[in-house]
């Protein structure tokens, strides 16, 4: 009995026995990835990694399987319905990927969307030590490798410091003097002066990484100025 069913599992035929193991064995290992994004506080989470990779495996079921019983190929085009997968996957990983106001978020979760269908595909196919090697090699990029580059200093964020202030200002070199201290790369500035309303607004575009601390940050720049309105950090310049 298990050594029929351990043979209908690895038959590279479609039955009942194997399907079933490779829905389950996509479903966990997409739940897997899903987990580690959910943590993150991503909104595609177990549940979505866990649809995406069953879909996939299912997809290529379905490739090898139309071939097989209807046409009776052995080696039919197992690749016809498959390859929809990798361009139609596109679409939620377009969905994963949110626009801010100038920053985009989303980019790892529409990678791992994308790896995740190929994952199931190759499930589908049988490949089951290799998606097992490339799940735990996808955990290990999204969170291992971003503890390196936390560690290593490589997370910059470009980003918007606004002042508003009353009076026109001309002299910026004690603020920049302040970004200095605190490594926050000022790439360029944009000033606006209202005259009638006697208001200078500054914008500056920063690249810093995520762990200056904002509000120590913002009082030192507070006191580059003689009557300071709002310091705002934001995406984009605005005036």
């Amino acid at each position: 009995m298990i050594e029929s069913i351990y043979h209908d599992i690895m038959s590279p035929d479609v039955n009942v026995a194997g399907a079933v193991f490779k829905l389950l064995l996509s479903m966990l290992l997409g739940a897997a990835i899903g987990f580690e994004r959910r943590r993150k506080g991503q909104i595609a989470g177990l549940r979505t990694f866990s649809l995406i990779a069953m879909g996939a495996t299912l997809a290529m079921l379905i490739s090898i399987y139309i071939p097989q019983e209807y046409l009776g190929l052995k080696n039919g085009d197992p690749g016809r319905i498959a390859a929809q997968v990798v361009s139609g996957v596109g679409f939620l990983g377009a969905g994963a990927i949110i626009q801010m106001k100038g920053s985009v978020r989303g980019l790892t979760t529409a990678a791992g969307i994308w790896m995740t269908a190929c994952i199931g595909l190759a499930v589908g196919a049988g490949m089951y030590l290799i998606t097992t090697i490339a799940t735990l090699l996808i955990i290990f990029v999204l969170v291992y490798i971003e503890k390196y580059e936390q560690h290593a200093g490589f997370l910059w964020e470009h980003k918007v410091i606004r002042v508003k202030v009353h009076g026109i200002v001309s002299d910026l070199d004690k603020s920049l003097d302040v970004f200095k201290k605190y490594d926050v790369k000022a790439s360029r500035e944009y000033v606006k002066y209202e005259y009638e309303n006697n208001v200078s607004i500054i914008n500056y575009v920063v690249l810093t990484r995520d762990t200056v601390s904002v509000t120590n940050l913002f009082g030192e720049l507070e006191a580059c100025f003689s009557d300071p309105i709002s310091i705002t950090l934001t995406n984009e310049p605005n005036f």
